[in-house]
C-alpha cells in the first residue's frame, strides 16, 4: 500500500536541522573522547521543527511498512525540500567529515538495476539533493564474495578494490543481520609499525531477528565511534576481529562508542500501518524507511532514509555521521535479511 501525506511540509527545514532549537547542544550526546560528557537530560521534549503540533495528525505521517492498508493516494505531487548550499572542495575529505552542526545533509539515493547482472549487483549512487546534484560517492555489491560486501567509490565509473578512488566498504556476517563499515585503511595484518595505517570501523548495523516471520517493521542498532572534545571522531582500529565495534557492543565495552537505534513506528488504526514523521521527504511506504536517534534525544534525528520512487530514495543526515557511515547504513538496509523480514 502506498500513501503520501496530503499537506505539504510548510516549514523552511532547507537550512535547519530536524530537532527542536529549545534543546541543548546535541553534540553532548556523542562526545566520549576529550573532556567527559555532561550529564544528560531528556526531560525536555519539545516537537521537532516541521511538526505542526506535539501530536501529529495522520494525514502528517508517513507509513513505513510493507504491510497493506487502506491507503489513500495524494491528490498532489509533494515537493521535498532541498539540500542547504553545501561546498564540496575535496570530495575525499568531505565524505568522511561528520555533518556541519545545526545543518541537515540531504542527499537522494538511486539505484541503478541496468545491465545482464544489475538486477542482482545493482550500482547505487548517492547525490546532494539539491539543484547541482552534486555526486558523492558510488556503492556496488562485490560479486566473488561469500558474504554481502559492498565497494564505496567516489568515481561512479571504479568500482575497484585496488582503485584510488575506493574510499571505503561495508561487510555483512553469514546471516546478512550484522555489517561492519570500514575506511580504505589497510587490514591490519598489512599494518605500519605505528600501525597509522590501518583502516578504521566507521560504523555498524545490527538487524534484529525475526524468528516468528513477523512481517512488521525492522529493529536496528546502530554502532558508531564517539567523537572527542574537538568535535571529530575518535579513531577505532580494530587489531583484530574481537577488538572491533560490533564485538565492543555485544561485551558492552562502550568506551569511546555510542549506541543508536531506529525509531520506533507507531501503528495507526486509520491506515493500517505503521507511521513515521518524515517531514515530507519520504512519499512511499516500504519496510526501508527508517529514521535513526540517540535514546536520550529521540527528536534529534541523526539520519533518515526512505523511498520516494520506485529506485529512488532521499537520504537525510547530521552531526556526527558523515556521508560514508550514512550511505553505508542505507546500503545494508538494501541487502536481502530473510532472517528480519
Amino acid at each position: 500500500a502506498i500513501t503520501s501525506s496530503d499537506e505539504e511540509d510548510d516549514s523552511d527545514s532547507s537550512t535547519k536541522p530536524i530537532r527542536s532549537e529549545k534543546k541543548k547542544n546535541p553534540a553532548t550526546l556523542f562526545q566520549t573522547g576529550g573532556d567527559p560528557p555532561k550529564e544528560k537530560r531528556s526531560k525536555k521534549k519539545a516537537p521537532p521543527k516541521g511538526a505542526e503540533s506535539e501530536e501529529d495528525t495522520p494525514e502528517t505521517l508517513q507509513k513505513n511498512s510493507n504491510k497493506k492498508g487502506k491507503a489513500k493516494k495524494s491528490k498532489k505531487k509533494e515537493e521535498r525540500p532541498p539540500s542547504p548550499v553545501i561546498e564540496v572542495d575535496n570530495l575525499e575529505e568531505f565524505v568522511l567529515q561528520p555533518a556541519p552542526q545545526g545543518v541537515t545533509v540531504k542527499c537522494r539515493v538511486t539505484r541503478d538495476k541496468r545491465g545482464m547482472d544489475r538486477g542482482l549487483y545493482p550500482t547505487y549512487y548517492l547525490h546532494l539533493d539539491n539543484d547541482k546534484k552534486v555526486f558523492l560517492l558510488a556503492g556496488r555489491k562485490r560479486k566473488k564474495s561469500k558474504t554481502s560486501n559492498y565497494l564505496i567509490s567516489i568515481d561512479p565509473t571504479d568500482l575497484s578494490r585496488g582503485g584510488e578512488n575506493f574510499i571505503g566498504k561495508l561487510r555483512s556476517n553469514l546471516m546478512g543481520t550484522r555489517f561492519t563499515v570500514f575506511d580504505n585503511g589497510a587490514n591490519p595484518d598489512r599494518a605500519n609499525a605505528d600501525w597509522s595505517n590501518v583502516r578504521q570501523e566507521l560504523s555498524a548495523v545490527v538487524y534484529e531477528t525475526n524468528v516468528l516471520g513477523f512481517k512488521g517493521p525492522r529493529k536496528m542498532t546502530v554502532i558508531i565511534p564517539g567523537m572527542n572534545a574537538d568535535c571529530e571522531r575518535v579513531p577505532i582500529r580494530p587489531r583484530n576481529d574481537n577488538d572491533g565495534l560490533l564485538m565492543r557492543w555485544q561485551n558492552r565495552n562502550m568506551d569511546n562508542v555510542i549506541e543508536l537505534h531506529n525509531k520506533a513506528p507507531v501503528w495507526n488504526d486509520e491506515t493500517q500501518s505503521y507511521v513515521l514523521n518524515f517531514h515530507g521527504r519520504v512519499t512511499h511506504a516500504s519496510v526501508k524507511n527508517f529514521q535513526i536517534v540517540h535514546s536520550s534525544d529521540p527528536d534529534y534525528i541523526v539520519m533518515q532514509f526512505g523511498r520516494v520512487a520506485d529506485d529512488a530514495f532521499t537520504m537525510d543526515y547530521n552531526y556526527p555521521l558523515c556521508a560514508v557511515q550514512a550511505f553505508a547504513i542505507a546500503l545494508s538496509s538494501f541487502d536481502g535479511k530473510l532472517a528480519c523480514e
